[in-house]
This record gives C-alpha cells, structure tokens and sequence, in this order.
C-alpha cells in the first residue's frame, strides 16, 4: 500500500493516505476502499505519524485521505497533522467526508485554522442510482444545498446501469456549482457492481475538454493519485 504521493500536474500538492476509524457508514455498495478501516487504533497512529514524516511542504497544500472521513482520523494523528502545518507551512488543506457530517465541517476549519477544501462522494445527483444503486446514504434536493457546504465534489462513471444523460447531468452541476472536482472511473473490485466500457469510452470521447480544466481531475485508474494499493 502506497501511502504518500506528490500531484504535479493539476492544484499541485502532495497527499496522504491515512489510516482511520471504520466510516461512519460503510454500506456504499460500489466500495471496498474501507477494508483499508482499522479498529486499532494505536497501531494507526503509528503508521500514520511514519506517513506524515515524508511530508515536505513544497507545494505548501496537502491533501489527506483515508478509507471514510477526515473525522474518523485519530485525534493524535489530528494533532500531528496540525504541527506539521506550521513546521512544513502548509497553507491549505484538502479533506474528505460523508456528506452525514456536514455540518460538523467547522470543527475542522476552526482545529486547523488554515483554509480547508472539503471532498464529498457524491458520485452522482441521480437520487435513485445514488441512494438505491450506490447506497450511498446522501440524500438532497439539489446541487445548491450540497454546494453550501463543500466546494469539491467526486463524482464515479462508467458503472452497469448508469446512462448518458445522467452523467451528462452530472458533470453540468459540477461545472455551475462547484469550485473543484474528482471525476473517477470506476475500477472493478471485490464488489458485485460491474463496470461499462462502452459508457467509458463515451465519456472519454464527449467529455475529452474536462482535462484542461484546472480544477477538474479525472482518475482513469484508482491510483492515478499515486496513493492505494499497488494489487
């Protein structure tokens, strides 16, 4: 498992991959990314703090992820991560989280005291291919409510049962509400959902333009991060 990564190409960075508590929910079921979850958590806060030590500050923006939310992180790897951001001079933080912990968003800004873009999976703005497909457990009315809270967004194409117009729907919210986004292409896993070739290939093709959007990254592959499992 890779933990640690530099993004050159876009928002330049580097990032994290920590270890947490499990995810608040964990029932999503396109997910097998929380088998990297662990309920010992002195043993992560080791890993973690050897995770953390690789960390420069030459962009001066950090972007830390784990298998859930930024809360599920380990309150002293939460203390390390704040003393990193002064010894290294961070200036500005990427987090993750469930879009069931929104409103708890200022916990973090007012901990770290430094600019916070938070990452919410979304995957997409269909609430029945969401909630009843993905059991993603991210229940809204419409891309404003979720843009009051974070500025960036994930979104996940290419998996059996989506259609053309969704994402299509989907990528145009992104670009009318949101300052960031992570368009992922789903990898097959050890889930039982099935990945569309042909709806990727689509998207390859009509959505091509998204690449030179500044604040737009597509991960083709699920370690297009340099961070995750190497299997």
């Amino acid at each position: 498992m890779i933990r640690y990564s530099t993004i050159d190409k876009k928002n330049q960075r580097e990032i994290v991959l920590l270890k947490s508590s499990p995810c608040i929910w964990g029932k999503c079921s396109f997910c097998d990314y929380i088998n990297d979850n662990d309920k010992d958590i002195t043993k992560d806060i080791s890993l973690n703090k050897s995770v953390l030590k690789k960390v420069t500050g030459k962009y001066g923006v950090l972007e830390i992820i784990n298998s859930g939310s930024c809360f599920e992180i380990p309150k002293p790897t939460l203390e390390d991560i704040k003393s990193l951001i002064s010894y290294k001079k961070i200036n500005k933080l990427f987090f993750e989280s469930h879009w069931l912990y929104r409103h708890r968003l200022h916990e973090m800004k007012d901990f770290f005291e430094i600019p916070i873009i938070f990452k919410c999976g979304i995957e997409t703005f269909d609430s029945n291919f969401r909630n009843k497909v993905l059991n993603k457990n991210a229940i809204f009315s419409n891309p404003l409510e979720v843009s009051r809270y974070f500025k960036s967004i994930c979104l996940l194409v290419g998996i059996q049962g989506q259609t053309k117009d969704m994402i299509k729907q989907d990528i145009e919210y992104l670009l009318k509400y949101f300052e960031y986004g992570c368009i992922n292409i789903f990898v097959e896993n050890s889930t039982n959902i099935k990945r569309d070739e042909n709806l990727i290939e689509w998207f390859h093709g009509y959505f091509h333009f998204l690449e030179k959007e500044k604040n737009i990254e597509i991960l083709w592959n699920n370690t297009d991060f340099g961070v995750g499992s190497t299997k």
